[in-house]
Order: C-alpha cells, then sequence, then structure tokens
C-alpha cells in the first residue's frame, strides 16, 4: 500500500512538471499536511509553520521543473521546508537580540527618576514578557517607528504575519498593563 502511495506521488510529480495543474494541486494535497506537521514539529508553532510552509511552497514549484528524480520528491520538499525553518529560527534568534538592544537602548533613553519613570518601567516589562518574535515585532513598529511593510522585510517575514502579531501583542500589553493599573 505505502509503495503504491509512493508511486502515485511519483507519477503525479512527473505530471506536474509537463504542466499539469491539476497533477500539482494533487501533490500540494497529498504532501502539504506531512510537511506542515514536519515544519510545525521543529518550529513548535503552527501558525509560524503554515507561514514557512506556503513560503516553501514557492521554493518547490520554482524548482519542480528541474527535478531529476520525481521518486525524490519527498524528500527534496522536505529539504526545502526544513530550510526555510533554519532560516525562520535565525530569524528569531536576530529578533530576540534586537529586543534585547531595544530594551537596553530603552533603557537609556528613559529617565529612571520623575512621574513617567514606573509608566516607561511598566512598559519595558510588558514587552519583555512578550514573545520574542511579538517583541520583536513591537520593538520595531513603535520603537523603530517601521512601518508594517518594512518590519516585514526586517524579519523576513509576511506583511499578515506582522499585523497578526502586532494585534496578538497589543492585546497582551494591554492585558498586562491593564494588570499593572488594578495594583
Amino acid at each position: 500500500m505505502r509503495q503504491a502511495g509512493r508511486v502515485f506521488e511519483e507519477m503525479l510529480v512527473t505530471q506536474a512538471q509537463a504542466g499539469d495543474r491539476t497533477a500539482l494541486a494533487e501533490i500540494a494535497a497529498l504532501r502539504g499536511p506531512r510537511l506542515l506537521a514536519h515544519a510545525a514539529r521543529l518550529l513548535g508553532d503552527r501558525e509560524l509553520a503554515r507561514d514557512v510552509v506556503q513560503e516553501a511552497w514557492v521554493d518547490i514549484l520554482r524548482g519542480l521543473p528541474k527535478l531529476r528524480e520525481p521518486v525524490a520528491f519527498p524528500a527534496w520538499a522536505t529539504r526545502i521546508v526544513t530550510r526555510r525553518v533554519a532560516r525562520q529560527i535565525k530569524t528569531q534568534i536576530a529578533a530576540r537580540d534586537l529586543v534585547r538592544e531595544a530594551a537596553v537602548e530603552m533603557s537609556a533613553e528613559v529617565s529612571e527618576a520623575g512621574p513617567d519613570a514606573a509608566d516607561a518601567r511598566a512598559i519595558r516589562a510588558a514587552i519583555a514578557a512578550l514573545p520574542s518574535d511579538h517583541a520583536a515585532t513591537v520593538a520595531l513598529f513603535y520603537l523603530e517607528d517601521m512601518s508594517v511593510a518594512e518590519v516585514a522585510i526586517a524579519l523576513d517575514i509576511p506583511v499578515g504575519t506582522v499585523k497578526s502579531r502586532l494585534v496578538h501583542a497589543r492585546a497582551k500589553l494591554k492585558e498586562a498593563l491593564k494588570g499593572e493599573e488594578d495594583e
């Protein structure tokens, strides 16, 4: 049974290489969930994995005509997703470093004395409590005054992901700062 599935997939790859769009759609339906599961396991974040796999499909579609052995498609496509995941992880590490740098700069810029000092500390603490990808997005958008498109380029993520992260980060910041007011 497993062998039959591989042969069918190999046939679909060959047809897709010949320009058959239906075969391409079937390959995506067959292989897509497995690639998503692979990316989600590596990243630990299913939504982020969806974005990464979507970007990987662009690479897969571009490279498909050059694939010499259709039987190698599963491993080849998985390798492309793995490389995209590695890039995403590097981006996350860079974002964490950026957040740390922004926090240091904020600390240097904001006076620890005066009527706004407590608010500044609360905001810094709330941003630091965000997941690193959200904190980086907030830092670039609000502290570095970048547009959504510029943040997307800087973090190497889709514009939609930037918008989503900002929405979620704002909600978390609002909740964290609301808790500060109640104390």
